[in-house]
């Protein structure tokens, strides 16, 4: 059976209630899902795990990631990645010039250490309402069916 690890930082609580739904929604394909809060996590741990997905909420009105991200961040860069299947979300708010800029970050970081985007990633403003949670839905979706293809 598969194995997939959720890392979230919520500040609101918003961010913590898409890992949730996402991690029901990986569990009906039957994938194995452990959800951490990023502060009892450590970035090595994303290595034993075949798909990992990272949510979190983005800081400031210049898009930043928030404070207690930051080293799981940059220890993540130095990990190879290529044999997993990843998915990124977050919340932000639309009111901000620049909106979930934390998601676009992650994403990247993923593709620079190997990894294989499972679904598209998912920027959702505030809090997830019925269109939002479809999208959800969708990215669990996507990282259960690149992990039955593997």
């Amino acid at each position: 059976m598969a194995e997939a690890l959720i890392v979230f930082a919520s500040l609101t609580g918003n961010t913590e209630e898409m890992a949730d739904i996402i991690a029901e929604r990986l569990e009906q394909h039957g994938v194995t899902t452990d959800v951490v809060e990023v502060l009892q996590a450590d970035a090595e741990e994303l290595l034993e795990y075949e798909a990992v997905l990272i949510g979190s909420y983005t800081y400031g009105v210049d898009g930043v990631l928030p404070d207690e991200m930051l080293d799981f961040y940059e220890d993540m860069g130095q990990l190879d990645l290529s044999d997993k299947v990843f998915g990124v979300f977050g919340s932000g708010d639309t009111f901000y010039e620049v909106f979930c800029a934390a998601v676009d970050h992650f994403e990247k970081q993923f593709i620079n250490c190997g990894a294989q985007q499972g679904g598209t990633s998912c920027k959702i403003n505030l809090n997830a309402e019925e269109e939002d949670i479809i999208k959800l839905h969708a990215l669990a979706d996507g990282i259960a069916e690149k992990l039955k293809a593997k």
